[in-house]
């Protein structure tokens, strides 16, 4: 039997599709401080494949392809994920993101794990958690809150 050398995982993406990744690439400008890396347009003017980077992270983007089962959360009426972004100062990136049109999901309130926290929801339907480190909680303690908002202690 051949041994097998261990898989090495690089990087992990965030890939939105989106009824609109011109507009979408704007947004993420105004209310992320994205940075644009580059953008494949066909003679059409669907965007194939986009890139953008906030803070550290690379988010591809595309134009949706309903011919191939592509299609974005606004032509779905829903998503199932929602991106992270955790940040020095979220009370800025909030307000920053609604200035810029994201409608509030949940507003910016101080959580049991630790965190301050808000949802927000784009104007193409992805739905972004912006997060900001408030205090250090153990896992033990974070189960303890988190038990209690179930026992209403």
């Amino acid at each position: 039997m051949s041994e097998q050398k261990e898989l090495t995982v690089h990087e992990v993406y965030t890939y939105l599709r989106l009824h609109d990744t011109a507009a979408a690439i704007d947004f993420y400008q105004r209310a992320f401080g994205a940075k644009e890396l580059f953008r494949l347009v066909e003679p059409s003017g669907r965007v194939g494949h986009a890139e953008v980077k906030i803070g550290p992270a690379t988010i591809m983007l595309s134009d949706e392809y309903p011919e191939l089962g592509i299609r974005g959360p606004r032509s779905l009426g829903s998503t199932t994920v929602s991106i992270h972004i955790h940040v020095s100062d979220v009370d800025r990136l909030f307000e920053q993101a609604v200035a810029a049109g994201a409608t509030v999901v949940r507003p910016l309130q101080d959580q049991f794990y630790g965190e301050r926290s808000a949802t927000v929801r784009d104007p193409f339907g992805h739905e972004w958690l912006l997060g900001g480190h408030i205090e250090d909680v153990t896992p033990e303690e974070m189960q303890r809150r988190y038990t209690a908002l179930f026992s209403g202690s």
